[in-house]
This record gives structure tokens, sequence and C-alpha cells, in this order.
């Protein structure tokens, strides 16, 4: 989750790929708090290890625009 803004999803997306496979346009959505103040990016991959997960996890939250990682 981060500020709404044109280039949060794109953001998201580049991170993960980083660590698995670009998801596909149909893996990837995105939603905007009630306000438009907020956009929450969800993606679906494939995970082949928690090491994995843990880098894709720790590199969103490093990253300034990332507020919030579930």
């Amino acid at each position: 989750m981060g500020l709404a803004d044109a280039s949060f999803e794109a953001l998201v997306v580049e991170i993960v790929s980083r660590h698995a496979s670009r998801p596909a346009e149909a893996d990837v959505s995105a939603r905007l708090s009630r306000g438009g103040k907020w956009v929450s990016v969800t993606l679906t991959i494939q995970a082949e290890s928690r090491a994995q997960l843990d880098a894709i996890y720790c590199d969103l939250t490093a990253h300034e625009s990332v507020v919030w990682v579930l």
C-alpha cells in the first residue's frame, strides 16, 4: 500500500519482478482507498521458497513509496 499515484502499481510490479516471474496483467490488481489518497496493489505469484518471499518483502518495505506490506 502506498500513496495513490500513477506509477505506484508499476513500481510494485517492478520490485516483485526482481525476484519472481513478471506477473500477468490478470494477476495484478489495484484498489483506491475511499478518499482516493491511498492505493493497495495485490499481486499473485507462484512462490518458490521462503527466501524468495523474504527478499520480496525486504525490497518492498525498503522502498520509500511503500507504506505497508502484507
